[in-house]
């Protein structure tokens, strides 16, 4: 017998206008084993009333009957909104009929006089149910985790950006301006009480100031977000003075002025905040944020448990910032930019299937600079446009010197940033990469953050598209850490999820990240897509990944980033019958 069928009575509802076929269904299945539970209706009035009190299995359904039939019926199954199987269920639909109807939504027909596809049928079409009913839960959680945080369930960082750029744009659009505060809170000394008492405490601690702050805005429309560790963000739509910006900071440090409490110990925080005004500090949600994080930087510098409005000033120190800018402009034509390369191997065979380009700047003076410290300065200045094109063309000419050695089969990957992916140019800099290093398309991916395609969806999808038609590959960076979800996921034109490296760490040790991971393998295995792990760094991570079915793996597990010779060599290394000869 059906093992799914062993397990519970199946929920069914019969339209039908004949009690004895009804039971005719019921008997058959009975006959078969199966534990069915049904109820027959026969009027449009009926099943919308079943619908809305019952939670049904599958919907099993006559063709046609006096004054209603199975497209009306399947029309109210729509409208309810509810994802059940629908079978027609006639002795008298043609096969015209039968796959017409399934072009507008049927599941499947069985006609009256072979009832030897009944229980396949049904079978299948349950299975189909809960596999689309467990994408829906995952997506679901992957949403959860994406725009809230797990330790204050305040929306986080990515939701706070989101919230208040619709609040800034409604704003704008009613030509309402000024339009509102953003502040910057953190906690002054935080890392003592981790340290003294513990990460369980601390994380208590955050929990009680969060709990504070929500007490602060209570009465009002603010929006208010934990961003990590111990940092939060309040934006105040409607709040444009600034001596009313000053009374909310005021009461924010009043109410960090009570003890916090931990087990009968008595703990003391005060916190350092930062105001940035719209539009004066700034138009959009990061200039702000930037801005307001700047001002709270400064009181913290103060000595703390204070705040500080936004002046332009506090920019003008940056002096080595600027100096940095300045050299990274001539970073390229003097030769003082280069690119490492970090595997990507099979999960199957851990050999090296791909590579992923990392841009790397020696200065003649600083030495080695990290990217950390100059990518968001070039982002910022415009620079990365220059600087990754000059990665993308090194790249495309680097992967085909690896496929003239034999390694034919190896991809490269090049990271396309939010500045880059908005140039109109971007189609022609990828072509013309492509062309002038002899590539083929499909060994080039190009990696794109979440956040930047769903900054702009509806552009965004032109371009993938069109890049997708030029022949490259498109993969989705970091996928977990953003705001994608499963609908935005069908629309986009993408061949892989590289699964943040923040959920790879705590694999096996946070429940709720271990989850995120099987949540995310099942939705790229639903739409068919590649999984490749970041970050992985120790067995037990590969072993639970390769449990997971993830398809390729990358971290310093297997190497870290790696100068072009070094990779050949590796390469020469896992398949020695294409070393290149020695001369």
């Amino acid at each position: 017998m059906i093992m799914m069928f062993q397990e519970q009575p199946i929920s069914m509802l019969i339209v039908d206008d004949s009690e004895d076929d009804a039971y005719l269904l019921y008997s058959e299945m009975a006959a078969r084993g199966v534990k069915v539970g049904f109820r027959r209706v026969d009027t449009a009035g009926d099943m919308s009333l079943a619908l809305e009190k019952n939670d049904w299995d599958l919907i099993i359904c006559d063709h046609s009957m006096p004054g209603f039939d199975a497209l009306t019926a399947l029309e109210i199954l729509k409208q309810s909104g509810k994802d059940i199987p629908f079978i027609i269920y006639s002795g008298h639909i043609s096969d015209q009929a039968a796959y017409s109807a399934m072009g507008k939504g049927v599941n499947d027909y069985i006609q009256k006089g072979n009832l030897a596809r009944l229980i396949p049928v049904i079978e299948r079409e349950l299975k189909g149910a809960a596999a689309r009913c467990a994408v829906r839960q995952a997506d679901t959680r992957i949403m959860e985790l994406a725009n809230f945080d797990k330790l204050s369930s305040l929306p986080n960082h990515n939701a706070f950006c989101a919230r208040v750029t619709e609040s800034i744009a409604e704003c704008e659009t009613s030509g309402s301006l000024p339009c509102g505060t953003l502040l910057y809170i953190d906690l002054d000394r935080f890392l003592r009480i981790n340290s003294s008492f513990g990460y369980e405490t601390g994380n208590e601690i955050l929990r009680q100031a969060s709990s504070r702050l929500k007490a602060c805005i209570a009465d009002s429309d603010a929006i208010l977000a934990r961003f990590g560790g111990d940092e939060f963000g309040i934006y105040c739509p409607g709040l444009t003075e600034r001596a009313s910006a000053q009374s909310l900071a005021e009461h924010l440090k009043q109410v960090f002025e009570a003890p916090f409490m931990h087990t009968g110990i008595e703990l003391y925080l005060t916190c350092s905040v930062g105001i940035a005004l719209m539009p004066d500090d700034g138009r959009q949600v990061y200039d702000l944020l930037m801005n307001a994080e700047t001002a709270m930087a400064t009181a913290k510098r103060g000595g703390g448990n204070g705040f500080r409005f936004y002046v332009r000033e506090m920019n003008a120190n940056s002096a080595e910032r600027i100096a940095m800018e300045s050299e990274l402009r001539h970073a390229v034509e003097r030769d003082e930019l280069f690119l490492q390369f970090q595997p990507c191997v099979d999960a199957a065979t851990l050999k090296t299937i791909g590579v992923e380009a990392l841009v790397r700047w020696r200065h003649p003076e600083r030495g080695l600079i990290p990217p950390d410290r100059f990518i968001p300065i070039a982002d910022e200045s415009g620079l990365i446009v220059d600087i990754g094109e000059w990665v993308l063309r090194q790249s495309c000419c680097q992967a085909k010197g690896w496929h003239d050695q034999g390694y034919a089969d190896l991809s490269v990957s090049v990271n396309v940033s939010a500045v880059q992916f908005a140039q109109p140019r971007l189609l022609d800099t990828v072509n013309r990469a492509l062309a002038d290093a002899g590539l083929q398309p499909q060994a080039l991916t190009l990696e794109i953050t979440e956040s930047v395609i769903m900054h702009d969806a509806e552009s965004a999808v032109g371009m993938l598209r069109a890049l997708k038609h030029m022949g490259v590959r498109i993969s989705i960076d970091d996928f977990g850490t953003g705001y994608s979800s499963l609908s935005y996921l069908k629309r986009f034109p993408i061949d892989i999820l590289k699964i943040d490296k923040s959920f790879v760490h705590t694999l096996g040790i946070n429940d709720e990240d271990t989850a995120i991971v099987h949540a995310i393998m099942a939705l790229a295995k639903s739409l068919r897509l590649v999984t490749i792990a970041e970050g992985v760094e120790t067995v037990r991570q590969v072993e639970m990944l390769q449990k997971a079915q993830c398809d390729q793996f990358q971290g310093f597990h297997f190497s870290q980033p790696l100068d072009s010779d070094r990779l050949t060599e590796r390469l020469a290394g896992e398949r020695p019958h294409l070393r290149p000869a020695l001369h």
